[in-house]
């Protein structure tokens, strides 16, 4: 297991969420938008569920009491795929915690900055590649201040790993449950990027099939 790069505690959500000592969880994804965030003894941590609407992408975190802890939503019609996180399950901007984006309009690998309530400056970054399941969080611009790191097998071979399942590496004193609410704003985006390549494919075959 890797040990922190950070010496700051890292309390997005609450000091809670943090540890004083690195811990491994596993991340399960399933259908539709779903995942599951349970510790390396199987117990539940939190669930993360898909909750979207005509006009947005959602997703709302919950703990394993079924308490709704952030609710996270898309924003209508933006170059740069930003999202934000709310407080519970109100999304009135003073519960606002943070807001993300991908720093370019089209990316190769995967690459997202993430900016706290009210602020302009980049506070966090995610960047690696999402299809290996291996991307790492960190602070400012140096990668070298990691707070988590996402794995694709568990090395010490204590768990089964499917190809629905990963591991995260969360750092001493870093909070948890913020990780994996940046986990699952990247699974989102992707989800929304093959629902557009879809809907793309769609509609040229109905466009060739109109002009044939």
């Amino acid at each position: 297991m890797a040990q922190s790069t950070t010496s700051n505690p890292i309390s997005v959500i609450g000091s809670e969420c943090t540890a004083p000592y690195p811990f491994d969880i596993i991340v399960e994804r399933k259908s539709g938008g779903n995942m599951v965030i349970t510790d390396m003894n199987n117990n539940t941590l939190l669930k993360v569920k898909a909750c979207n609407t005509t006009f947005h992408y959602e997703r709302a975190i919950f703990n394993a009491d079924g308490r709704i802890i952030l609710r996270l939503r898309d924003k209508i019609i933006s170059q740069h795929n930003r999202w934000k996180a709310y407080r519970g399950d109100n999304r009135s901007n003073k519960n606002m915690i943070f807001t993300t984006k991908q720093p370019n309009m089209i990316q190769f690998k995967t690459s997202l900055h993430v900016f706290l309530a009210n602020k302009d400056v980049c506070d966090f970054k995610v960047k690696g590649s999402w299809s290996k399941r291996k991307c790492k969080i960190y602070t400012g611009d140096s990668a070298s201040s990691t707070i988590a790191q996402m794995y694709k097998k568990d090395k010490s071979k204590k768990v089964k790993m499917d190809k629905n399942k990963f591991m995260v590496t969360i750092y001493p004193n870093v909070d948890y449950v913020f990780v994996v609410a940046l986990i699952a704003i990247v699974d989102a985006m992707k989800t929304v990027d093959k629902d557009y390549a879809e809907k793309m494919v769609e509609t040229n075959a109905q466009v060739i099939g109109a002009t044939a």
